[in-house]
Formats: structure tokens, C-alpha cells, sequence
């Protein structure tokens, strides 16, 4: 019987002899390379081409229908041209000089301002506090955020038309309602201010909807864990609403405020329903004033230069807004 040893020398011979035979067989083997072949350029004329195939149909309707009639509202507002006449007469920046010198822009201006802070804040402040409420698990909820959100879906004119009969000072129901308190129905078709007020409300009402389904959608995507270790921390649900999720809400409430802002400053559907820009021009916009000096003064060289001051407006706001307000936002 081999002793321990003699086991050990055994095996160390094998080892030596299998060595060079498996170093040799590796050398043996080859691994055939494949010849190299540079990759070919796609030719630049192939890139434009596939580029104007998927975006040509588009880009061709965005000149025509937004970038053609902008020039030619920048052009027809240095003409003093009334609508549908045969000729113009150039008179260079006097649309311009005579809207900045009239004594109701003041008013316009005003009036615009009030009622696009008002619908933009409240819209927006109504909107959020209705995505927290329809976020959480309540009793009938799907049917709550379909209440919600329909009104954004009906025409602005219908609803001007609906909210008619609900403002009406004689049979309306909010002349019931505030008559059943003892209170007066406010004289909505008659006092400037109190149609401003009513022409807020309408389009809140149709549009909350909106932001707060834009919020809502932005409510599911919040990390649970990050709340359950606030939760875990001591931290109220105020507080970890505050510091948590309305810093993650940033990039939801950076896109928000500028469709809100843009779509109120061109609201007209629900002021042409309701008030026509009255009572005593209460209710009329610069969106308005431009639809007013063109279609019914016929003014369309007046009307273009109000159109494109409105423009350079909302051209500015945006960029202010995506240069100052974008960096305090945490994506």
C-alpha cells in the first residue's frame, strides 16, 4: 500500500506532464479573425431626406398656419387698412403710438391683468387642492374625477350660455340661493366689476379641471418611501406635503403656469358668450380689444398691431418665466 508521500509525487508528475500538453493545445487552437471592414457613412442627403418625411408634414402646417399669418399680422399692423378695403395706406408705428395714447388702454391693460392673475392663481391653487383630495382613497372617486375634469372638455361657448341662467339676477340659482340667506343677487349683467367677477368664475369652473388632473398625474408619480420615512420621522402630514411634495411638484407647477398663463391671456369663448366685453367695456381683454377693433370696427390694421403687442406680451412672459422661474426648479 503507497505511503502518503509516494501520493504526493504521484500526482505533482502528473500535473507536470499534463502542464505542456495543455499549453500546447492552446497554442494548437486558433480563433479565425474576421477581416476588418470600415462602417459606411450615411450619406447627409439620406438624413434630410428621412427628417423631412416625419417632420416635413408638420413643420409645412406650422408655416402656414402660424408662422405666415404672424408676419402678416407684423405687416398689416404698419397699414391704416379697414377690413375688406381695396387699399392701405402705410403709416409705419402709428398703431402702434395711437394704442399706446388711447386713454382706454389703461383699462384693457387692467382689466387683462386682473383677470389673468386671478384665473392663473386660483386656477391653479383650486386645481392642486382638488388633485390632493381626488389622490387619496375615498368612496366614488373615479366618478369624482370625472365631475372634475368634464367641464374642460365642453365648449366655451355652451358654458357661457349654461352659466347664463345661473348668474340670471331674476331667476337664476344663485339669485335662489343667495334669496333663501336673505342676501341680494349682485347686479352681474349691469356693474363692470361684478361681471369681471363672473367671467372668473366661469372659466374656473372650466378649467380647474385641467390643472388638476395635470397635478394628479403628478401626485402618483411621489415616491411612497419618501413619505412613509417623513411619517416615520415625527414629520405632520402638512409638513412633509410642504417640504417633500411640492418641491418634487416644481417641474408640474413650472409647465402649469405657463399653458395657464398663455391659454388665459388669449381667453375669449366665455367673455364673447356671456358679457360681449361689457357692461362699460368691464370685461374686455386685449384678446378681446383685438377681435373688437378688427371684426366689428373692421380696424384690421389697429387690431394687427394690438394682436402683435400681445404676442411680444406673451413672448417675453414665457422667456422671463423659463429663465428665472426654471432655476428654482428641482427635476
Amino acid at each position: 500500500m503507497p505511503t502518503i508521500e509516494e501520493l504526493h509525487r504521484d500526482t505533482d508528475s502528473a500535473v507536470a506532464v499534463a502542464a505542456p500538453n495543455s499549453a500546447a493545445s492552446a497554442r494548437s487552437i486558433s480563433v479565425p479573425r474576421r477581416p476588418f471592414t470600415p462602417r459606411k457613412k450615411k450619406k447627409p442627403w439620406k438624413s434630410w431626406l428621412l427628417f423631412l418625411l416625419f417632420a416635413g408634414p408638420n413643420v409645412a402646417l406650422l408655416i402656414v398656419f402660424t408662422y405666415k399669418p404672424l408676419l402678416q399680422s407684423l405687416y398689416y399692423s404698419t397699414l391704416q387698412w379697414n377690413l375688406g378695403s381695396a387699399s392701405a395706406i402705410p403709416v409705419g408705428l402709428g398703431n402702434y403710438v395711437a394704442w399706446f395714447n388711447d386713454p382706454g388702454t389703461i383699462r384693457v391693460v387692467t382689466v387683462t391683468l386682473i383677470f389673468t392673475v386671478a384665473t392663473v392663481g386660483g386656477g391653479m391653487v383650486i386645481g392642486l387642492l382638488f388633485a390632493v383630495l381626488l389622490n387619496r382613497k375615498l368612496h366614488g372617486r373615479g366618478a369624482a374625477r370625472t365631475i372634475v375634469v368634464a367641464p374642460y372638455v365642453l365648449s366655451g361657448v355652451a358654458v357661457g350660455l349654461l352659466w347664463l341662467f345661473v348668474f340670471d339676477p331674476n331667476f337664476g340659482i344663485t339669485a335662489a340661493l343667495l334669496d333663501a340667506i336673505g342676501v341680494a343677487s349682485p347686479p352681474w349683467y349691469n356693474d363692470p366689476h361684478w361681471a369681471l367677477v363672473m367671467v372668473i368664475i366661469v372659466y374656473l369652473w372650466k378649467n380647474v379641471g385641467y390643472v388638476a388632473l395635470i397635478y394628479l398625474a403628478a401626485l402618483q408619480s411621489v415616491p411612497r418611501d419618501l413619505l412613509e420615512a417623513a411619517s416615520l420621522d415625527g414629520a405632520s402630514p402638512v409638513r412633509a406635503f410642504r417640504n417633500i411634495v411640492l418641491p418634487l411638484l416644481g417641474p408640474t407647477t413650472f409647465f402649469l403656469s405657463i399653458t395657464t398663463l398663455l391659454s388665459s391671456l388669449q381667453s375669449f369663448d366665455i367673455i364673447q358668450a356671456m358679457t360681449h366685453g361689457g357692461p362699460l367695456e368691464g370685461t374686455t381683454t386685449m384678446m378681446y380689444q383685438i377681435y373688437q377693433e378688427g371684426f366689428q370696427s373692421g380696424r384690421a390694421g389697429y387690431s394687427s398691431a394690438v394682436a402683435t403687442i400681445l404676442f411680444a406680451v406673451l413672448l417675453v412672459v414665457t422667456l422671463i418665466q423659463m429663465k428665472y422661474v426654471e432655476k428654482r426648479v428641482h427635476y
